[in-house]
């Protein structure tokens, strides 16, 4: 029986964090034994902000490196740069000959670049679903997971789907749905109470992958508090919950119980809280840490992997194109 494909790309500014492992590449270590698994660094969606040049190689292998210290295996799924797969913005070009300006116009996520950058309102930006689309389409991938700011860039991938099958008189694209491979995917909130941990704000909040041990000692223990519960049993504040949701995460079990019921019993340190936090989260971001690190200094063979999973990559995405011409006609020898 043939597996489904699966999808997923990240981008390759910023460095990966707590949010991205438990909320993304967690489950696609779980994925890579059951599916067909496209894993791709996105470099082309990074131009959209002018990355520096002489950076983009290493933020690349940066996040490849990181992603197989997490525990993916190049061997059992395709990990590529999106750059290296040139079938993807051939698709990118044709799909948007389908896509409208003011239906671009009118992403969320659009209208908050314009608001942020006003001076940096490229094609790219504008275009950012077509290729979204295009890393999906190019592999036919009916299963994308994505986060709930991306749900409205994968019903547009839908749409584009629908509407080239429509009117070039195919059913070559399914329609791409979100995948949650279960529901035990955790949203991981910054350290101080605001928002979600970030690859690029409130980075004294944020937990990354590349973190040292003493770094992630000193952002725990600056972590948001209060002065502990006044009553038995008390519903947490999201700051504190979100604490002990990381030491659920991180710490054995009988650790976690022991700070929970003296949360329960109003007798909770919060120092010696966070200070068991710290050390789990260091003996858990540690090998991870030290793995990518001995990567990153073998680049010919991240170089090697790169290449393998372009290659697989490939292999699908130059069959969905030479289809996609012959649907639209430009198929001349």
């Amino acid at each position: 029986m043939q597996k489904e494909i699966v999808v997923s790309g990240i981008r390759s500014t910023g460095f990966l964090h707590l949010g991205n492992y438990f909320g993304a590449i967690h489950n696609y270590i779980k994925m890579q034994e059951n599916y067909n698994c496209y894993f791709f660094v996105a470099d082309f969606h990074s131009l959209t902000t002018h990355p520096d040049p002489k950076d983009l190689k290493q933020s690349v292998f940066r996040v490849a490196a990181e992603n197989i210290a997490s525990g993916l295996d190049p061997e059992k799924v395709a990990l590529y740069a999106q750059s290296d797969v040139p079938e993807i913005p051939e698709l990118y070009l044709l799909m948007n000959m389908l896509a409208y300006k003011g239906e671009l116009e009118k992403v969320p996520t659009f209208k908050d670049k314009v608001r942020l950058s006003p001076d940096n309102v490229n094609a790219g930006l504008l275009t950012y679903p077509v290729l979204m689309a295009s890393d999906i389409l190019i592999h036919r991938a009916a299963k994308v997971p994505v986060g709930k700011d991306q749900e409205q860039h994968l019903e547009m991938a839908r749409n584009f789907a629908n509407r080239f099958n429509t009117r070039y008189n195919t059913d070559l694209f399914p329609e791409p749905h979100v995948f949650r491979f279960d529901n035990n995917t955790v949203k991981i909130m910054s350290l101080d109470g605001n928002g979600k941990m970030s690859k690029s704000e409130n980075q004294n909040a944020t937990i990354y992958l590349n973190d040292e041990d003493e770094v992630i000692r000193k952002k725990i223990m600056k972590a948001k508090t209060d002065s502990g519960p006044t009553e038995p049993n008390a519903e947490m504040p999201d700051y504190i919950q979100n604490l002990f949701a990381l030491m659920q995460l991180v710490a054995p079990a009988d650790v976690y119980d022991t700070f929970k019921s003296g949360y329960d019993n109003c007798n909770i340190r919060y120092g010696d809280f966070k200070k068991q936090l710290a050390e789990d989260m260091v003996n858990f971001i540690a090998p991870i840490r030290t793995r990518a690190q001995e990567l990153q200094k073998d680049e010919a063979q991240l170089q090697r992997i790169l290449k393998l999973g372009a290659e697989k990559a490939r292999e699908s995405a130059v069959n969905t194109l030479s289809e996609a011409r012959k649907a639209i006609g430009i198929n001349y020898y």
